[in-house]
């Protein structure tokens, strides 16, 4: 049907040329230029109509629907290159009966198919290009990254265009030049080595989900302390907290050791581990006057009145002489600000009082004795966190000299200035 119409249009354009005085052989070559462009302009037309407004109707069409996957396919623009193929088709169906007989023929076709496999590489590119924004958008990606994944296939996506591409310009088979590869493994093992170490590290990342998009890692070797925000063939990137990119080598990341901070945010619980050195010197026990004092403190008015009952009945059970300090058991002002320290902090609204609590002593050092506060918070937001920690010692460094007792600190300028009046 295409060889007949393309006939007829040869035969009718043919005889107003010879009419005007040209030889039948160039009639015929300007016949055939003519045709050759009149389908080029053909296929510019169509390109521009495809391009155009058939391709604002698929936007305006993927806006109105309540999926998000088309969205994606058109910000990556999957239909504008799937659109291409049409002129590209209306190309490879007119061109061949124009050429005919020509010695033009076998490259035009050559051309052609090139063509078609350079778009069909670049479509299906953008189509994985969209399938990686779809899927970053899924509950399972903060988990799994599947980019090491769609790189190694577009990899041998691009493998196979060159591979075919060769085919077509030098007349070979495909396995003509797969068959010569064998040669070059170890050359191709060496420059490639790499991207098949980041290939089998990536793997490993994501079968035992050591790493995701949005994890907070630490490595200190290759100075990263921050969010991963990309998880490629070859490379991790992450974006420290002063706002720069580290780059780390997939494989370190199985070669090395590093600290992910994942659990804790999904536990709902984020560590709060510091003390506050007491001087030893202001530590002593409690006479009545300063239990008086202590028991109008409302947190821990109950605990106190407890102990001196349990004490109380203690010694008079061991028939303790109270008239020396040592004897028997007695309250301490430290131990009274420990206890005030864990009733303040189990009423604090953003403390975790069903993960570890522990508000302890540890052992005694040359600059004073820890008190060490061990708790969780349930806002795992760096910012956040780090304002709820401060206000818990704000709170107790203000507190510590109402029971008496003193933070312990090394001396200062000011401190040898007194000392000299």
């Amino acid at each position: 049907m295409t060889f007949q119409i393309i006939h007829f249009l040869t035969d009718l354009l043919k005889d107003p040329i010879i009419q005007l005085g040209f030889k039948e052989v160039i009639a015929r070559e300007l016949v055939r230029g003519i045709l050759i462009l009149f389908i080029l302009l053909l296929s510019l037309f169509v390109y521009k109509i495809t391009q155009g407004p058939f391709i604002k109707y698929l936007e305006k069409l993927s806006t109105n629907t309540n999926m998000q996957w088309d969205n994606y396919l058109v910000e990556r623009r999957v239909f504008h290159r799937l659109l291409n193929f049409i002129p590209l088709i209306l190309i490879y169906i007119l061109i061949p009966p124009v050429l005919a007989k020509t010695n033009f023929l076998t490259f035009s076709q050559s051309l052609i198919n090139a063509l078609f496999i350079i778009l069909a590489m670049m479509t299906l590119d953008a189509f994985l290009n969209a399938v990686l924004d779809i899927y970053a958008k899924t509950s399972i990606s903060k988990e799994i990254s599947i980019r090491p994944f769609v790189q190694v296939f577009k990899l041998v996506l691009y493998f196979v265009t060159v591979i075919l591409l060769l085919s077509l310009i030098l007349q070979k088979t495909p396995l003509y030049f797969l068959s010569g590869l064998g040669a070059l493994t170890a050359v191709l093992m060496f420059v490639f080595k790499d991207v098949l170490m980041g290939f089998v590290a990536g793997i490993q990342l994501i079968a035992n989900k050591m790493v995701a998009p949005k994890d907070w890692i630490e490595m200190p070797k290759y100075g990263a302390d921050g969010d991963v925000i990309e998880i490629t063939l070859t490379t991790v990137k992450v974006k420290n907290f002063d706002n720069t990119i580290t780059t780390i080598p997939t494989y370190a990341l199985i070669n090395e050791s590093f600290k992910n901070w994942r659990n804790m945010s999904l536990s709902g619980g984020r560590r709060i581990k510091r003390y506050v050195n007491i001087d030893i010197s202001s530590i002593k026990f409690c006479n009545n006057e300063m239990l008086e004092k202590f028991r109008r403190v409302q947190l821990i008015s109950g605990v106190i009145m407890e102990r001196q009952e349990e004490i109380k009945l203690y010694n008079e059970k061991q028939s303790v002489d109270e008239s020396t300090l040592v004897n028997g058991r007695r309250l301490t002002n430290i131990g009274i600000f420990r206890t005030y320290v864990e009733e303040y902090l189990k009423q604090h609204p953003m403390i975790h009082n069903e993960m570890t609590f522990l508000v302890r002593q540890l052992s005694p050092r040359e600059n004073g004795l820890p008190i060490e506060i061990y708790v969780f918070c349930t806002d795992t937001n760096w910012a956040n966190y780090e304002k709820v920690q401060a206000d818990i010692f704000d709170h107790i460094l203000a507190v510590v000299p109402e029971f008496e007792l003193r933070v312990f600190q090394e001396p200062t300028g000011s401190d040898f200035q007194s000392l000299s009046k």
